[in-house]
């Protein structure tokens, strides 16, 4: 059975995010959005990163790749963790995956995505629980995609989640900062097809 490929946007929470990506992938996956976050419309069942990571957790009855970004790399990695015999590739781009950030450099986010977002939810600036021993026992193969221009999740990140994962690969794009998926779209569309096929 051929993996479905399931997108999951950061803290933006657009279904749109990963658009430019895909299409020059020339893949038709499943887009998720976020309820509540960035400008999409909340949905009062849908009140903590557990809810989101449930969403898509139910959405895999079969071989799946999870291609996520930022916040969306914690719920991949929730979801990686619920259903391990499903999961063929991962695909982390900037994300903390679950680890605690506070030695590692990154800045905080949080007011400048109020600032843009000012209707977004409160509860995803709540800190998420550390999943460092858990990633341990994930074993498909990952993707890991980090921009050298990235103070939300800076390089060191990336080095400390590919430590983590038992089979991983990481690919530092120069110039690249947070939205590397979106300005960096041709790079990330190569690095993920190569991925995916291999």
């Amino acid at each position: 059975m051929t993996a479905k490929t399931l997108f999951l946007p950061g803290a933006g929470g657009s279904a749109s995010f990963w658009r430019p990506v895909a299409d020059r992938l020339g893949i038709e996956g499943q887009f998720f959005s976020w309820p509540g976050l960035g400008n999409e419309p909340p949905d009062p069942a849908i009140t903590s990163l557990d809810d989101l990571a449930a969403i898509v957790i139910e959405q895999i009855d079969g071989p799946v790749n999870l291609v996520a970004q930022s916040m969306g790399g914690v719920v991949a990695i929730r979801a990686a963790l619920a259903k391990p015999q499903f999961m063929q590739k991962l695909v982390l781009a900037v994300t903390s995956g679950g680890l605690p950030l506070a030695d590692l450099g990154a800045a905080d986010w949080r007011d400048d995505y109020y600032r843009s977002f000012p209707s977004a939810a409160r509860w995803i600036s709540t800190p998420s629980v550390d999943l460092s021993e858990e990633i341990r026992t994930i074993r498909a193969p990952a993707l890991l995609l980090w921009g050298d221009s990235d103070p939300i999740s800076p390089v060191a990140v990336g080095e400390r989640l590919g430590r983590l994962l038992r089979q991983s690969e990481l690919q530092v794009i120069a110039g690249a900062g947070h939205d590397l998926a979106q300005t960096h779209a041709p790079v990330v569309a190569q690095l993920i097809g190569a991925h995916l096929v291999s």
